[in-house]
């Protein structure tokens, strides 16, 4: 694990820090070989190209996806009009699971 990206989840707000936790232990769940990188003053997760990053605000953590058009589970979710990277906002840890997050990352990756 990357001591940059540690660091960006521990001076993260105190609400988002256990969001971006989960997800980066999700995405290591799926992906043991993803290598986290932090680049773009975010954490980014890649195999052979990147697949998706993570970003705080004050309200939310945001997920954001490359390839995003790989996406079918809970499309209608993803914000955004950039061409080749759009997100997803998660508020609790709650909406991880609620959302389809594991489901989404397995479909950006294929």
């Amino acid at each position: 694990m990357n001591q940059e990206v540690t660091n960006y989840i521990k001076n993260s707000e105190e609400n988002n820090q256990p969001i971006l936790g989960s997800l980066r232990e999700l995405i290591f769940s799926l992906v043991p070989n993803a290598n986290e990188q932090f680049k773009w003053s975010r954490p980014v997760y890649a195999t052979d190209k990147d697949f998706c990053y993570l970003k705080t605000t004050k309200k939310a953590v945001t997920l954001g996806f490359f390839e995003f058009n790989k996406i079918k589970t809970n499309s209608h979710l993803i914000e955004g009009t950039g061409k080749s990277m759009r997100h997803i906002k998660i508020k609790t840890i709650e909406e991880i699971e609620e959302f389809g997050i594991a489901e989404m990352i397995n479909e950006v990756l294929k």
